[in-house]
């Protein structure tokens, strides 16, 4: 693949500094793996949990004092050195949306958009010139794609935060689950085109990607769901579901979503299209194709970003 722009950071040959979320498990550790094999380049993870890729640094985006204390850790522990590539890819779905965060969010929402769009904000004035930043989102954003769940009403961040004072909030558990899932899913989409678009960003010629890795089984992503569900995803991540994967172009391999990951995080991919920003894995390749409806709108971007920076406190 063709390098998007030469540098000293990612793709340009040169020491490269990555900080990811989301490498201990999942594509997210093949992801991981590779960049830390990678002898000319520096990874930092935020995790949960120990991980022999990387240097670590603790991080619970159940927590929003976590994520400071982890964007301030990772700036004291570069002490001055920019960042090339910022990889948020941490995610989860859950049953229902019943749980909060100690902040009184809700967990799937909180984890999957609002730590990392804080840690976005907390981070960006660190990142190099030409410096990419890649949010992994979901193809079940978009009606288009199929992936029978409840694919998103709104991104109205309030009502995401506060599901209870949403109007029109599906009764069934499994399905409001669904929707705050794909929803946040959304929310990556925005918020990649919302910082896509600010001056700052093309005057430091920032590159911007959300990362659609397709649906990927045998991921830890359905732990928390019923057993049922967690026994398919899992036996369909094995040899068993490479049939599927032939037939369904939006199905791909764990090695293949981590590897694609890694080609974004290391500047080794084919440049997009002018105004490009949304990477979906197709078959095991990167296409630059269109998100959904509600994610090409700059109007919902601009609101979103502004209402997530007042619930974390940004102004």
């Amino acid at each position: 693949m063709t390098p998007s722009a030469p540098g000293a950071g990612p793709g340009g040959g040169g020491a490269s500094t990555i900080v990811m979320t989301g490498g201990t498990s999942g594509f997210g550790a093949i992801t991981a793996e590779r960049l830390a094999r990678s002898g000319d380049t520096r990874l930092i993870l935020g995790t949960r949990r120990p991980d022999t890729a990387g240097e670590q640094i603790p991080l619970d985006l159940t927590s929003l004092g976590s994520v400071r204390a982890f964007a301030a850790s990772t700036r004291e522990r570069l002490g001055g050195t920019p960042i090339d590539a910022l990889v948020l890819n941490a995610g989860v779905i859950l049953p229902d949306v019943a749980g909060r965060t100690t902040d009184g969010f809700e967990t799937a929402f909180a984890v999957n958009h609002l730590a990392h769009y804080l840690l976005l904000r907390l981070l960006s004035p660190a990142l190099a010139d030409r410096a990419t930043v890649v949010l992994t989102t979901s193809g079940t954003h978009d009606p288009a794609t199929g992936a029978g769940l409840a694919t998103p009403r709104h991104a109205h961040a309030e009502l995401l935060a506060h599901p209870g004072r949403d109007p029109d909030r599906d009764p069934r558990p499994r399905t409001a689950g669904q929707h705050a899932y794909t929803a946040s899913k959304l929310c990556a989409v925005l918020t990649a085109r919302s910082l896509a678009g600010h001056l700052d960003t093309e005057h430091r010629r920032l590159t911007v990607i959300a990362y659609d890795p397709g649906q990927v089984f045998g991921t830890g992503l359905t732990k928390q769901l019923s057993l049922p569900l967690r026994t398919a995803w899992s036996l369909l991540g094995t040899p068993l579901g490479g049939p599927l994967r032939r037939l369904n172009p939006t199905l791909n391999s764990r090695s293949a979503a981590g590897e694609a990951l890694a080609d974004l995080a290391l500047g080794d991919f084919t440049t997009p299209p002018h105004g490009g920003s949304y990477a979906a894995l197709r078959r095991g390749r990167l296409t630059w194709t269109d998100p959904s409806a509600l994610a090409r709108s700059d109007e919902l971007a601009h609101a979103l970003w502004n209402d997530s920076a007042r619930l974390v406190g940004i102004d």
